[in-house]
């Protein structure tokens, strides 16, 4: 059986430092790698590129995944920046909305983690809540991750891979505002928050809100790699 071959998109830092440097770097957290790993992908890393390249990148996958991260511009579907909203990545904001055309268009499996399910909401004509409470830890803390559950919505694809309610790792003050007109909501939290959504039909496209790559459930993951798996 062969190895499916899952691209997870990265940061672009105008500044990272590691050993004796401190230099611009594209960086991802070693958990998205590592949950592609552990579910049974090989996993690429794919920093921002000229867009017109996305359709060349896809066709060398077998899936994809656009990781979580700085907020989506409030541009792409036609909003006023809200104060709390942070500043723009425009090169990822480009080049995954390219990936994730490129992947809607020719089949490949898409898995969006939390940015990422956001994106792939905008990506459809979709838009965002700007900031929502209650979403990263009780306190609040920068930089760590919160814990809520999620009910799946019995009969999506969601909730054939886990169809029970379940804790899930979370950190983020944005989410779905109008859904997409091509999606269904997957999952909510106990406050009626769109936690998943998905693309109906033959197309394998699911996003989840949280962070699957902070957990020990690999259920999300493997689906993704399981339905890339061409061999």
């Amino acid at each position: 059986m062969s190895v499916p071959l899952i691209g997870v998109t990265t940061y672009l830092e105008p500044v990272a430092r590691w050993g004796v440097w401190e230099l611009p770097a594209a960086l991802l957290p070693s958990a998205y790698p590592r949950l592609v790993q552990r579910s049974g992908g090989l996993a690429a890393l794919l920093s921002p590129d000229d867009p017109a390249r996305a359709a060349a990148a896809v066709a060398r996958l077998d899936g994809l995944v656009v990781a979580g991260g700085a907020d989506v511009e409030p541009v792409r579907y036609g909003a006023e920046r809200d104060a709390r909203t942070g500043p723009p990545a425009r090169e990822r904001d480009m080049w995954e909305l390219a990936l994730l055309d490129a992947a809607l268009q020719s089949g490949t499996p898409v898995l969006g983690i939390c940015r990422g399910m956001q994106l792939l909401n905008v990506a459809l004509g979709g838009t965002l809540t700007q900031h929502l409470d209650g979403h990263t830890n009780p306190l609040g803390t920068p930089g760590v991750l919160g814990e809520h559950p999620v009910t799946p919505v019995p009969g999506t694809l969601y909730a054939s891979i886990v169809p029970e309610e379940s804790s899930v790792p979370t950190y983020h003050h944005q989410a779905v505002d109008v859904l997409a007109p091509d999606l269904v909501a997957s999952a909510h939290a106990a406050d009626g928050t769109v936690e998943a959504v998905e693309l109906p039909g033959a197309r394998w496209a699911l996003g989840v809100q949280w962070h699957p790559e902070m957990g020990d459930d690999l259920r999300v993951m493997r689906a993704l790699v399981a339905a890339s798996n061409r061999g």
